[in-house]
């Protein structure tokens, strides 16, 4: 029977996409131990994730571990993996995605038309609210959820903007206010679905086992067309950008991306179909570039520099 370890960070959120990786590994007869790692991005929580530095806040530890052996695979929220791995790193799977939508949480009965203090710790959600919503005030909010929710309770601010799936797997499903639209509300690359990280010297054996037991190969193909307009941008989390792809037909890819300036003054958000994930992903960023994202993203840049 394969042995294999699962490195995961502790919050009760990492553990519960810990546990349902461990249960589709059991299932397809693997011997399971899961190691939990703290990472930089839980250790630090009195700075804005901008000010740490977005490239691995919450991989590096893991995949140090992933690099000497001492753990077999890494599992991640998508949305939280840097656009670009090492070389010797890779994804090996990621699994069937939730609905990707952000929701507005409260334990008030409020709208997010309302005049309402706002906690959100993510640039692109912070963006988003002054395109679209300026009426709203907003507090930055670290911590992991149960934290957060604690906080709002405490009145540190009126609601929580967060990922549907999250919130759903941590069973706080009566705490939805609204559920916010794709169209506009556009979520981060990979939101809803774990990814699994490997080092590419991992035991062929184990890697197989882990793709046929965890892999859902048509959200493989979307979030690999997302992740290569991540990259491609060379964004990370402290640059608010947006993807997600679905299946237009049988054939087609259509994957809606874009770019919010930091005072949600300028959007561009550009739309591409085609069948390759990979091209799709390159393209769409390309696409976005000419058409003033390159210039936005320099602006970003520029600015995030001068508040670190």
């Amino acid at each position: 029977m394969e042995k294999i370890i699962i490195g995961t960070r502790g919050s009760k959120l990492a553990l519960w996409q810990a546990y349902y990786v461990e249960e589709k590994l059991k299932e397809a007869g693997a011997e399971v131990e899961i190691k939990v790692i703290h990472t930089k991005g839980d250790k630090i929580l009195d700075r804005s994730l901008s000010k740490i530095g977005s490239k691995g806040v919450f991989t590096e530890e893991l995949e140090d571990q992933l690099r000497n052996g001492e753990i077999d695979i890494a599992v991640h929220s998508a949305k939280d993996l840097q656009s670009s791995l090492d070389d010797d790193f890779e994804i090996i799977a990621f699994t069937e995605r939730e609905e990707v939508n952000d929701v507005l949480v409260s334990h008030k009965d409020i709208s997010i038309d309302d005049e309402i203090t706002i906690g959100t710790s993510s640039t692109r959600r912070v963006a988003m609210l002054k395109a679209y919503f300026p009426h709203v005030s907003i507090v930055d909010m670290r911590g992991n959820l149960q934290t957060r929710i604690a906080k709002m309770e405490n009145g540190d601010c009126d609601a929580l903007l967060l990922a549907y799936a999250g919130v759903h797997r941590m069973g706080y499903h009566n705490k939805i206010r609204e559920k916010l639209s794709l169209k506009k509300f556009t979520p981060a690359v990979g939101q809803g679905s774990v990814a699994i990280e490997s080092a590419k010297s991992l035991d062929p054996g184990k890697r197989e086992l882990i793709i046929n037991a965890c892999n859902h190969p048509l959200t493989e193909i979307c979030l690999r067309a997302e992740r290569s307009f991540l990259r491609e941008i060379n964004g990370g989390c402290s640059i608010p950008v947006f993807g997600y792809c679905k299946w237009f037909d049988d054939y087609l890819l259509e994957l809606n991306a874009g770019i919010v300036s930091l005072d949600g003054k300028q959007i561009i958000r550009v739309n591409t179909l085609l069948d390759n994930p990979e091209k799709l992903g390159i393209d769409t960023a390309k696409k976005l570039m000419d058409q003033g994202g390159k210039e936005i993203l320099q602006e970003i840049r520029q600015q995030l520099d001068q508040n670190t």
